[in-house]
This record gives C-alpha cells, structure tokens and sequence, in this order.
C-alpha cells in the first residue's frame, strides 16, 4: 500500500496522473506471450533494433498486449531474479497506444511484484512515461545490488523502490531471532523434562532393584521359607 500511495504522490506531481486516470482503450488486453507471438514479437523487436535472436530465448518473460482482433500491438519483458524486477525489450508496432499498453504492462507488473515479495524494479528503458512513473537514476550504492545477471550493459539504469529493503531486513532478521530464541527455550524445556523422567526411571529402576537383591537375600538366609 505504501508503495501505491508514493505512485500516486509521484504521479499528481510530474503529471503522470493522466495516465493514472486513463481507461485502457476498448479492446486492448495483455497476456502472456506465447509461441505463436514469436513471428510478430521479431518483427517488432527488430524494428526496435532489439536483439531478437536473445529475446526469443526468453519468450517466456514477455507480456503482449493486443487488440480485440488478436493482433499484438506490443510487448515487454519481466525478469524476476530474487527480491527484484527487471522491465526489459519495450517494443510497439502501434505507438499510438504505447501509453496505455505502459498503464497496462504496469499493473501486471505490480501483480507480479506482490506476488514475489519484489522489493525493487530496475529498467533501461527510455520512455519519460518511466521517469514521470517514479522511476530514478541508479546512485553508486543502489547498482551495488543489481543482480549479477543483469550487470550486461553499460547504458543507464533506472530504478524504482517498492520496499524498504533494510526495514523489511531488519523486521526479517529480528523475526527470525525472535523464532530461533523461543525454539531454544522450548528446546530447553523438552531437555528438561527428559533429564527429569530419566531421572525418575533411574530412581525407580534403582529401587527396584534393592528390593529384588533384598528379596534374593531373604530367601537364601531362610531357604525359601514358601517351600511346604
């Protein structure tokens, strides 16, 4: 939620807030990309100058969008590596609609991001409907945590912050304490209750056995005295 509220802090105050309020045009819907997008999605990763030949080995991380005909309009890559997101390979063969495919490819993202705990978005793409969107240039410190399979290309990074990583760490790392500290006195607890019934066996064990070396005794002074 805290996530979505900053959005819409960002998007009334660079003016991103008509993409907010747009409707998707009639017709339009997104999907997963599927082999029978390929033809099309080379087509437009080419003429994008994309490397279509990379793309098309990772089919399987494209959304399409496409109209009430079936016909796909556009399409964009989502890789998803730990606590991140990578928005990758925007590409249109109607840029007419290519903001409100971007509203849409947005919301499906934000899905993706809540269903995999994703902590941050990082992107190259060069559309200002990115930056009006909240996405910032990568200081220094923050690239020190893009994942190493993206360390491929020296243009600039963008990136957008959806938790608080260190918070979210830290209430990790303190919940986990916290578990490990109640597993270590319930573990006490068990192990004192064990030292107590061996004890208790040993006593009764003990015992047992005095009076069995008592009644052994007894009967060898007395020569079985139950004989007849």
């Amino acid at each position: 939620m805290r996530a979505i509220t900053f959005l819409l802090a960002v998007a009334k105050t660079t003016g991103v807030a008509q993409y907010a309020g747009m409707n998707p045009q009639p017709g339009l819907r997104v999907r997963r990309a599927t082999l029978d997008d390929l033809a099309t999605l080379r087509t437009v990763w080419l003429s994008m100058r994309l490397p279509a030949d990379d793309l098309e080995k990772r089919l399987k991380d494209f959304q399409v969008v496409e109209d009430a005909a079936g016909q796909v309009l556009g399409a964009v890559g989502i890789q998803l590596s730990k606590q991140y997101a990578l928005l990758y390979g925007e590409g249109y063969s109607d840029f007419s609609i290519a903001d409100v495919a971007r509203q849409m490819f947005w919301r499906r993202l934000e899905a993706l991001a809540a269903n995999h705990g994703i902590f941050r978005i990082w992107t190259q793409e060069t559309s200002p409907f990115w930056t009006r969107w909240g996405f910032q240039p990568a200081g220094a410190e923050i690239l020190s945590r893009l994942p190493d399979e993206w360390k491929t290309s020296e243009n600039k990074w963008l990136t957008l912050e959806l938790k608080n990583e260190e918070i979210v760490t830290a209430a990790l790392q303190n919940k986990f304490a916290g578990f490990m500290d109640a597993e270590k006195q319930q573990t006490a607890r068990v192990a004192g209750k064990a030292r107590t019934l061996k004890t208790i066996i040993a006593v009764v064990g003990f015992t047992i056995g005095i009076l069995c070396i008592g009644i052994a005794i007894y009967l060898l002074i007395h020569r079985n005295p139950f004989a007849p």
